[in-house]
């Protein structure tokens, strides 16, 4: 369930839409872990009044008789676990960062082009980490080690980059979680023995709770953007595109290094026009901003075998184009398969986002394409 929540007092932040679940469950090993007290403070001060606490650490009674009953039912469930041990032996995530940092695994937006559809398994509910202390604790092992960005001439600047956006919107559940906070917090003010960056992706604006962090630059917050003819299509339960533009400004004047993830870049309609007029309105509210520090990264629309089949259960009417007759199938280092754009769509993509970006955001530093 999503419902408008009174806006933050801060002044000049946008009013943002705050997912609330409707069920928050919580397994035996999770609830030994401090962090998960302060999940739970936050979801009572949501007015979440449907909290479990369960006898053990499997979950149960998320499915429905229908797909259609199970997606509901896990969208609007938050499950507070304990990290499996694979999720504390990270692993690089090209080309963004040397290392992946999960905070939890899911989201509550209803993107139809979810690249999650292909890779979390079971019910698409949002399942949050209350052994957080553990996992921060374990990054200091990898300082130091990254192949990705680290090691890139163009982005060493950057030290050794932790990705915590893979397979969550952690802004999108800060306000029930405290996740990012605290993992902004503990990278902001510990001694890594070397450079590091905190890195995380998010489609929604609530920024208000951030600001005064001890971030210490070593955190990126880059907000997803697109023109209305993606984001009003196919980005359900998330914050206008506006409003995160809205909020990337607010930060990048409290001096924080923020960054734009063009996603998923599509040619839909007028495409060409529609980019443009993105990039310039980016371009305007940044105005005036001492010290830019702003990243770009696109990245086109693609899908998988087993993502086509998934999102096309969650929403049987969208109207998202993922014909494979279209596209190229493009083969990952282990044999997995990806339908992308043609090359020659892939160049027209290419050349104009990436020519208005020098064009309107000159200070911007374009990361990669993919």
């Amino acid at each position: 369930m999503t419902r408008s929540l009174p806006a933050p007092q801060t002044t000049g932040l946008p009013t943002t839409r705050l997912w609330i679940p409707q069920r928050v469950l919580v397994t035996r090993s999770a609830q030994e872990h401090p962090h998960t007290d302060v999940i739970l403070r936050r979801c009572a001060s949501a007015g979440v009044d449907d909290v479990e606490l369960l006898r053990g650490d499997r979950i149960t009674g998320v499915r429905g008789e229908t797909e259609r009953e199970t997606y509901a039912r896990a969208k609007s469930t938050l499950a507070v676990v304990t990290s499996p041990a694979s999720a504390r032996k990270l692993d690089p995530i090209p080309p963004s960062a040397d290392w992946r940092v999960d905070l939890a695994r899911g989201c509550p937006a209803h993107c139809q082009y979810c690249y999650l559809a292909g890779s979390l398994t079971g019910p698409p509910m949002t399942r949050v980490y209350g052994d957080l202390e553990e996992i921060l604790a374990g990054l200091d092992v990898y300082v130091g080690h990254g192949t990705i960005t680290s090691t890139n001439v163009d982005r060493a600047a950057e030290g050794t980059t932790f990705e915590a956006s893979c397979y969550t919107d952690p802004l999108g559940i800060e306000h029930v979680t405290g996740s990012l906070s605290a993992a902004i917090r503990h990278v902001g003010t510990h001694d890594f023995g070397g450079p590091v960056q905190l890195r995380a992706t998010t489609k929604f604006a609530d920024v208000a709770g951030l600001l005064d962090l001890p971030h210490a630059g070593r955190t990126r917050l880059r907000f997803s953007v697109g023109p209305e003819s993606v984001v009003g299509r196919f980005e359900g339960g998330t914050d206008p595109v506006g409003k995160r533009i809205d909020a990337l400004a607010t930060l990048a004047r409290a001096g924080w290094p923020v960054g734009l993830t063009i996603a998923p870049i599509m040619p839909v309609g007028d495409w060409r026009a529609a980019y443009s007029d993105l990039l310039a309105r980016v371009a305007t509210a940044l105005v005036g901003v001492d010290d830019l520090d702003l990243t770009a990264e696109c990245i086109t629309h693609r899908f998988t075998p087993g993502s086509k089949e998934t999102l096309e259960t969650w929403y049987p009417r969208t109207r998202l184009e993922m014909d494979p007759e279209q596209r190229r199938t493009k083969r990952g280092k282990f044999g997995a398969v990806k339908h992308v754009y043609p090359d020659d769509v892939m160049a027209d993509l290419r050349a104009h986002v990436t020519s208005e970006l020098s064009e309107r955001l000159p200070a911007a530093r374009v990361l990669y394409w993919t």
